[in-house]
């Protein structure tokens, strides 16, 4: 689990999130969602250390993320996953050479285990056979789906993806959204989504937050979205007319 306490964040004296508390719990697919420049992605940065909040705790299953020193840092970030929105995959390495990256940068694993381990987690996400490819020969969901073995290789506690179905066409997207939930309750991670796709936030979503002027302003299910009077979230979740359709879909 991941615990957020008091969470604020300045930039040059403005302040950008507010007093942010949440509860992300491990074997739940846990989404961010929220209108562009309303601090989800600051508030995310803060979770991974990539920006260090000026009040507040992050708690990785109560150990302290904020007030860590560099070492015991790593030790964390050892078990964390990353699922970037572009897949940030090296151009100039093949598929498993992509995927043994962080396990010669964190692990003392031979090349044998290390070439294993990516063959396993391959298979994983369907793509057995593809050690060899380069990512310019990959499709996107292809690529997103190399992204994902790559961000399980080193078996994380913690998962997080960021707009994992960037640049993807709907099925596919379907295809990462389903990925993402498996392996999420396989190894019973606790994965955090920050994304717009409110077909994810409908399929995938167990707990929602809701990031608004830098305030958590709503959490929930996805059911309660649909049952909701928040106006700022039903204006956020409503500009999508085939979130209609949607809430067909789910009173079937």
């Amino acid at each position: 689990m991941i615990e957020l306490k008091h969470i604020s964040k300045s930039f040059s004296g403005k302040q950008i999130l507010f007093d942010i508390n949440a509860k992300f719990e491990a074997g739940k697919v846990n989404l961010i969602i929220g209108q562009s420049g309303h601090g989800k992605s600051v508030l995310t940065k803060c979770i991974v250390g990539l920006h260090t909040p000026e009040e507040g705790q992050v708690l990785f299953d109560g150990r302290d993320f904020v007030q860590m020193d560099g070492s015991n840092r790593k030790e964390i970030r050892k078990e964390i996953g990353m699922l970037f929105q572009g897949s940030a995959l090296f151009d100039s390495m093949t598929v498993e050479e992509n995927i043994m990256f962080p396990l010669q940068m964190f692990t003392d694993m031979s090349k044998e285990e290390m070439q294993d381990r990516a063959n396993f987690v391959l298979e994983r996400v369907n793509m057995t056979g593809s050690n060899h490819l380069f990512p310019s020969e990959c499709s996107g969901g292809m690529q997103k789906r190399v992204a994902i073995a790559r961000a399980i290789s080193l078996k994380p506690k913690y998962l997080f993806c960021d707009e994992p179905n960037s640049g993807l066409d709907p099925k596919t997207s379907i295809v990462i959204d389903n990925l993402i939930k498996e392996i999420t309750y396989e190894y019973n991670m606790t994965t955090i989504v920050v994304t717009h796709d409110m077909n994810s936030v409908i399929e995938i979503g167990d707990n929602i937050i809701f990031i608004y002027n830098g305030q958590k302003w709503w959490e929930g299910t996805k059911q309660d979205i649909l049952t909701t009077e928040n106006q700022e979230i039903l204006d956020f979740v409503y500009a999508s007319q085939f979130m209609k359709q949607l809430k067909g879909k789910l009173s079937t």
